[in-house]
């Protein structure tokens, strides 16, 4: 089962966030009430997502003090915790993208064609582009194609035109970029990075028992943050990370772990290093 030791829970956490959001519009359950772009937590705690609060600001929009208070408590949270595990644990095109990924692995279609080349930085210009837009055209930009919204309203309240983007993120991973959107495109998933940057949860390498398998390298849908596999023993430090735990799932040396990037001996090793 160690395979799938974080792999399930994040399945589960998914899932169990699009159900309950279900059950609050068609059934009126108050545990989680609207959408991932503004809930309410037994009637009483807002949510909002920060970035749809931003764009919203930056098209000129009053914004409601609920909201403001909704966006500093998902912002606070993350910005804690550390790393996109919004990206990983919470978003519904996780699921989507994720089955693409694995489609292209079991079907080698790496090997049949090259991926375009996109960078990963594209993603924070992505963001200047959305707030950008949103104050030229007067509407939150991205919020108006975003495939999670989309998807999530779908699940929630019914597909109209919103399952059109999210087919065209599934085949964009899968014939175009490994890893494309949620890698490379997604401005949601480089904010999250951003106000991650610091956050204490992280993944620890211990190089010590370490035996070079590279197995971490290859499942990781953010490849660069394990820089050290292989070097040196420390933790991730960037916020790029979704935290997924797919590294660790993998590893048969028990070479890499969830860690407290402040208090844990490895990341002490990494800095003094």
């Amino acid at each position: 089962m160690r395979k799938y030791k974080y792999q399930i829970p994040r399945r589960l956490l998914q899932t169990g966030i699009l159900f309950v959001f279900f059950g609050g519009n068609a059934y009126g359950w108050s545990v989680l009430r609207g959408n991932l772009s503004s809930a309410r937590v037994f009637d009483t705690i807002p949510l909002s997502d920060p970035f749809a609060v931003l764009q919203s600001f930056s098209a000129g929009a009053v914004i409601a003090s609920d909201a403001v208070t909704g966006a500093l408590v998902i912002l606070l949270f993350y910005a804690v915790l550390g790393g996109r595990v919004f990206c990983s644990w919470a978003c519904p095109v996780n699921m989507v993208t994720d089955l693409a990924n694995r489609l292209r692995r079991l079907f080698s279609l790496d090997s049949v064609w090259k991926s375009w080349d996109i960078k990963r930085a594209t993603r924070y210009w992505i963001i200047f582009l959305s707030v950008a837009l949103s104050v030229i055209l007067g509407v939150a930009a991205f919020e108006w194609i975003s495939p999670i919204g989309a998807l999530h309203r779908g699940i929630i309240y019914g597909f109209g035109f919103g399952w059109t983007l999210v087919l065209m993120v599934f085949l964009f991973d899968l014939f175009a970029v490994k890893n494309g959107f949620c890698g490379h495109i997604c401005p949601l998933g480089g904010f999250y990075s951003i106000i991650g940057r610091f956050g204490f949860l992280r993944i620890g390498y211990d190089r010590e028992k370490c035996t070079s398998c590279m197995k971490c390298i290859e499942i990781c849908p953010e490849k660069q943050v394990l820089h050290m596999v292989g070097r040196e023993s420390g933790a991730v430090v960037s916020g790029e990370c979704v935290n997924c735990g797919r590294c660790i799932e993998v590893c048969d040396d028990d070479a890499v772990n969830f860690i407290n990037i402040y208090s844990n001996k490895i990341h002490t090793k990494c800095k003094e290093g």
